[in-house]
């Protein structure tokens, strides 16, 4: 039960910490700017996420324990993660011996062992960082105990305590007070507990929407201020760090040696230094002026991989420059009523559908269908309250619908268009301010005055809708989804397609696309034949550079 737990619920807090990384990396101020707390974090708990996932489905608790502890080892990112990495060893050991099903006893021993090998971890701890963080959720949790608390009690009470320890870390820690921010490696823990937490009662985590992780220095406690969002202000005159570069590698020792002995070396070299994981495999952290000295003497005791070397300064410099741009950055705009996606696969067109209204192109075609995710994004980008979708290809419209059923923030539709050409004239047939509806139904009537027509390539034999032989290679005219003319000349091809539809009914405009491959000389020789052979045809002809296609049109 724990196992399994475990298994389920890992990725999906992981998750939670990814999607919160920018916010988290905000927040960066202490000890310095140490990379990015939010995505060293994301990155060392997506390993230990990939690490689980090639166990066997039967693992116990103690091959788990295993796999965190050597995923996180492995993956671990920055002073945070490294951190992060021993608070995971330290819980997955201690709930090896756990009853099954776990009990708050069991919540409790657990966190004491991670705060026994976390701290242990870190020489010199910080007050008003993760561990701090780490340190009173044992304590609640000790507590929970002694008073008998069921484990769904407990989880919660720690999670609450988590959140509650955050809020008081700028009191702990004056650096954080000056910057108006929390503890970012604290708040990523308590995102990660939370949302762990959740999974495990199948509950959908909410506290954290309701916490600000930035606070008023003028309230009259950090866990009031912390409730009161407010901008996170950039601290242009805060210098961090005396050391430039954040070193980190993993180390495989060629034979035991001492620890202490290589810890002591790791301080004199600069500050924050760590030194992590059992014989043969470490994880070694330490911030330096000479990256270079501290390579040198770990490659006497043993062989180093995995070599990342950040300029703290710099990423510093970077982060005040970003809040500076957010600050800066003009209000959103609200949102209009009605809003467009298409799909194209040629720059010409894509051009084109954003001239006619179109908010996101999504990139996509006969050959590259874009997935319903896709969509969805572009959906999300789109600044309107209803949006509606134009596939333009037949085999995008599952994708489209599947798009407008899974989205819950807004109102999506979708208009079946087939082309490019047809998604031109549904465009103009939404009449400004329309409500989704009306513009769907507009938008839909208009396309039954539409007939399309593509000009493309055989891949390989087959034959066409009169039963005649198609070889590969020959030049395919394709009329409303049916293969009609057969040829070896695209011009010949488009001229006879075009002819056909006249013949069987008039139409008064055509709208054409050149495609990638079809110069603009064959292009214009193409028009010239057209206007010859109908002349009373209106023409509208336009680059489309999709590919595989020389030529898509419409006829209405």
């Amino acid at each position: 039960m724990i196992a399994k737990t475990i298994r389920t619920c890992f990725p999906i807090a992981a998750a939670a910490v990814s999607d919160k990384a920018e916010d988290i990396n905000k927040l960066n101020v202490f000890p310095v700017p140490d990379g990015d707390t939010g995505t060293n974090m994301s990155l060392t708990l997506a390993s230990v996420v990939k690490e689980l996932s090639s166990l066997p489905a039967d693992a116990d608790m103690e091959a788990i324990a295993g796999a965190i502890t050597h995923g996180s080892l492995m993956g671990a990112r920055g002073n945070s993660g490294v951190i992060t990495s021993q608070i995971l060893r330290g819980v997955a050991e201690g709930l090896v011996d756990a009853t099954d099903p776990a009990a708050s006893a069991d919540v409790a021993a657990a966190l004491r062992n991670a705060v026994k090998v976390a701290f242990k971890a870190v020489r010199k701890p910080v007050e008003g960082t993760i561990l701090t963080v780490l340190r009173d959720i044992s304590t609640k949790a000790d507590s929970c105990a002694k008073a008998r608390e069921s484990v769904e009690d407990t989880l919660d009470a720690i999670v609450v305590e988590a959140y509650q320890s955050v809020a008081r870390t700028p009191d702990l820690l004056p650096v954080l007070k000056e910057n108006g921010v929390v503890d970012s490696g604290a708040f990523g823990f308590a995102i990660f507990l939370e949302n762990f937490v959740a999974a495990a009662l199948g509950r959908t985590a909410a506290k954290t929407e309701d916490f600000a992780a930035t606070f008023d220095a003028s309230a009259d406690s950090a866990r009031e201020g912390a409730l009161d969002r407010v901008k996170i202000e950039a601290n242009d005159d805060w210098e961090g760090s005396e050391y430039r570069y954040c070193n980190e590698f993993l180390f495989k020792a060629d034979a035991p040696f001492d620890e202490e002995e290589c810890l002591q070396f790791l301080a004199s070299m600069g500050d924050c230094e760590l030194l992590v994981g059992a014989y043969p495999d470490y994880k070694i952290h330490v911030h330096s002026n000479t990256p270079n000295l501290v390579l040198e003497h770990m490659l006497q005791l043993g062989q180093i991989y995995e070599v990342f070397i950040h300029n703290m300064d710099m990423e510093s410099r970077e982060r005040t420059a970003k809040i500076h741009e957010d600050q800066d950055a003009a209000p959103a705009e609200p949102a209009k009523p009605l809003g467009f996606v298409a799909v194209a696969a040629g720059s010409g067109e894509a051009e084109i559908l954003e001239s006619l209204g179109v908010d996101v192109v999504v990139s996509g075609g006969q050959t590259m269908n874009p997935s319903t995710a896709d969509l969805l994004d572009a959906v999300s980008k789109v600044n309107a309250e209803a949006v509606i979708i134009l596939p333009d290809n037949g085999n995008i419209r599952m994708a489209a619908e599947a798009a407008a059923t899974a989205c819950t923030d807004k109102q999506v539709a979708v208009v079946p268009t087939k082309t490019v050409p047809q998604a031109f004239s549904a465009l103009f047939a939404v009449l400004p301010d329309s409500s989704l509806d009306d513009a769907v139904e507009a938008m839909t009537e208009a396309l039954e005055d539409v007939r399309d027509g593509e000009v493309t390539s055989a891949v390989r034999d087959s034959q066409a809708s009169d039963g005649s032989p198609i070889h590969a290679g020959d030049v395919m005219g394709i009329i409303g989804g049916s293969i009609d003319v057969v040829g070896s000349d695209v011009k010949q091809v488009t001229l006879e397609c075009i002819n056909r539809m006249q013949e069987d009914e008039e139409g008064d405009s055509l709208t054409i696309l050149a495609g990638a491959d079809l110069s603009d000389e064959d292009f214009e020789d193409i028009i010239a034949a057209i206007e010859e052979a109908q002349p009373d045809l209106e023409i509208d002809s336009h680059r489309g550079e999709q590919p595989l296609y020389p030529v898509i049109f419409s006829i209405e």
